[in-house]
């Protein structure tokens, strides 16, 4: 990662400080870079370019929106470079050996109790991405920050203070979005999988009462197989690797408008599999 842009420096220090630096021999995915792009570089205001290997798979973005730039840039990379795992439109953690994937359209408030489950005693996975490892149908960590949007970033910061939230970034494509850091320990076991055991498939509503229901397998494996980015590409790995994590997970719907009630709904859920 390169990028001569000092905001977009400073919040990269303090959003991956926990991560290890790299020997500049290693082999890497992706060569990736934000600069100025070049037509517009002498301007006060200018647009910044995503770079992958020196080229820009998207358009350019205001300066103002490079952080949020940034990440959805690196998700493009893994969408279209990590085609040797199964990926999911997942959020995962992980509690005790046991993942629980909130697979989800987005807007359906999987990344608002993403943070709030990691801000309760849980591992963070990835609020965007559940990694399936084809070996073993494993779960893989990727605990990257985790961006938050509109009403969910005040959500957030009443029912977990202690989360560190950076700067909101306005007026993007998704709205205002502002980013969680990740936990220190969840980076520092990010070589630690984990076997999946719960599906969720949440839907935030506005003033909807509770609703945690059962899923038959059936119906689960098609909400699971739709939300993989790489269904058609795995193929038969794909649909092996789906009916494996249906089979061993309890799988259920959630319908809220309450934090705290789905918090304390998916406690019960999660907590029984140990009694």
């Amino acid at each position: 990662m390169r990028t001569p842009i000092k905001p977009l420096a400073f919040l990269l220090h303090h959003f991956w400080q926990d991560f290890p630096l790299i020997d500049e021999h290693t082999i890497v995915d992706c060569h990736v870079a934000v600069v100025k792009h070049q037509i517009y570089r002498r301007w006060p205001k200018s647009e910044l370019l995503f770079l992958v290997d020196g080229r820009p798979p998207t358009p350019p973005y205001p300066f103002a929106h490079h952080f949020p730039m940034l990440e959805w840039g690196i998700n493009l990379c893994l969408a279209r470079r990590a085609n040797h795992l199964l990926m999911l439109h997942s959020a995962v953690m992980e509690r005790q050996g046991l993942a629980l994937l909130l697979p989800a359209r987005p807007g359906h408030g999987k990344s608002t109790l993403c943070v709030a489950l990691i801000h309760s005693g849980w591992r963070l996975f990835s609020d965007e991405f559940g990694l399936v490892r084809p070996e073993d149908g494993l779960l893989l960590p990727l605990p990257r920050p985790m961006p938050l949007k509109n009403a969910s970033i005040e959500v957030i910061r009443a029912f977990a203070p202690q989360a560190d939230i950076g700067p909101k970034f306005e007026g993007t494509h998704k709205g205002t979005v502002a980013h969680v850091r990740p936990p220190t320990e969840s980076v520092q076991r990010m070589d630690e999988p984990a076997r999946p055991r719960w599906l969720v498939f949440p839907r935030w509503v506005a003033d909807a009462p509770l609703r945690l229901e059962p899923v038959v397998k059936p119906d689960a494996f098609l909400m699971v197989a739709t939300n993989a980015f790489n269904y058609d590409i795995l193929g038969q790995t794909a649909f092996d690797l789906v009916g494996h994590m249906v089979d061993a997970c309890d799988c259920y719907t959630l319908v809220y408008s309450d934090l705290r009630e789905a918090m304390a709904a998916l406690d019960e859920l999660t907590d029984s599999a140990h009694d």
